[in-house]
Order: structure tokens, then C-alpha cells, then sequence
């Protein structure tokens, strides 16, 4: 019996030690990751930035995302309040006696939520709040302020959409697929599928 990819497998690719299987090495609680997604360097966290516990802001990856080296997630924390006379901080820094203010007098955008299948280029930057669509491409050096529907390419900074990767029958019938979602037998059973570039002959197999 051939043995099964493990999700729980920290360095899935043999004898390379920066790719690494994100979910079995998060110690945070608000960040969240999905089976098989997996990061092109050795540590994620790092790459989540200004990631204050009194924001209880959250991370979450879908399954299968790939994530390049440089990719950061800048969260709640960067913001500062642009509607005071001063943005700095004070309440973050010893000696100035100040308190965090209440979360509704703060400049929350929101948790950050990636699909699956989501593929992050090099470099690429997505800020607090966004929400990436499922089979999404994120260009290198892209930063990301804006919702990305699924799959769609974005690119520039500010990320914009250069294109949809396929048309619109074949993205609903990928969303309502959710291959991502099925045991690893079945998935497996689909790879000959999911990297056919014939679209016309994949929308055919999955209409049946």
C-alpha cells in the first residue's frame, strides 16, 4: 500500500529543510492554516507582523496555499489612529502611563483570510482585513489592500486584477468542486485532472 502525504509532516520535500508544511509548526492561536499549505522558507511567524494580542485580530490560510519566501502579513497592529492630532502610540511605550484605547476607538480593518489554493509570489505583501478568494495568484512584490475575488491574478502595488485564470463556468464549478476539501485518496485520484491545461476537457470530466 503506498503511503499517504502527511499533513503533519513538517519538511515534506525530501531532503530540503526551507520548505516546510505551515499548520504543524503555529504556536499562535489567532493564526490559523490549513492542511498541506506550505511556506518556502523556515519561519512562518515571523512573516505575521505587528501581531499585538490586545487586537485578538486573526490569520487565516485555507488548504494547499503556497507561500514564498518574503511573503508578510501585515496585521492590525500597523495601523495607527489617522484621526487624533498625533498617530504615534503612546499606549504601546513604557513610561507615558497610557492605556491601550477601547478596540472601537481603533483602526481595525479586520482578520486576514486566504483560500485555498492560493499561490503567494515572492515578496508579496497583503494587509490587515483583506480577504483572498479561493485559486487566487499574488503576484511577487504585490501589495494587497483590496478584496481578490477567486480565482483571479493581481499584481502591482497597490495589487491590482490583471486577469480571471479561467472563465466564469470553470471557476464555478471549481468552487463548487472544493477539491481541496476532499479525503486525500480522492485528491490524489485527481491530480491528472487539476493539472490538465486542456480547460475545455477538465470542464467536460467535471460537468459529467
Amino acid at each position: 500500500m503506498t503511503e499517504l502525504p502527511n499533513p503533519n509532516t513538517i519538511h515534506p520535500v525530501p531532503n530540503i529543510d526551507h520548505v516546510v508544511n505551515v499548520r504543524p509548526t503555529i504556536t499562535n492561536k489567532n493564526i490559523i492554516v490549513g492542511d498541506f499549505t506550505y511556506f518556502s522558507d523556515k519561519d512562518f511567524e515571523k512573516q505575521v507582523v505587528h501581531h499585538y494580542d490586545f487586537y485578538d485580530d486573526k490569520l487565516i490560510i485555507g488548504k494547499f496555499c503556497q507561500i514564498a519566501s518574503g511573503v508578510k502579513f501585515v496585521m492590525n497592529g500597523a495601523n495607527h489612529q489617522m484621526g487624533c492630532v498625533s498617530t504615534f502610540p503612546f499606549y504601546i511605550f513604557e513610561g507615558w502611563g497610557e492605556k491601550v484605547p477601547s478596540l472601537d476607538k481603533m483602526p481595525l480593518k479586520g482578520d486576514i483570510i486566504i483560500g485555498n489554493d492560493v499561490w503567494m509570489g515572492e515578496n508579496a505583501t497583503i494587509l490587515a482585513g483583506v480577504k483572498v478568494g479561493d485559486g487566487a495568484i499574488i503576484g511577487m512584490n504585490s501589495v494587497v489592500g483590496s478584496d481578490i475575488e477567486p480565482y483571479t491574478i493581481v499584481v502591482g502595488n497597490p495589487a491590482k486584477p490583471t486577469k480571471k485564470r479561467f472563465d466564469d463556468e470553470l471557476i464555478e464549478i471549481l468552487l463548487e468542486l472544493k477539491w481541496w476539501d476532499k479525503p486525500i485518496e480522492e485528491i490524489k485520484a485527481l491530480i491528472p485532472l487539476l493539472h490538465n491545461n486542456n480547460l475545455d476537457e477538465v470542464k467536460q470530466s467535471l460537468i459529467r
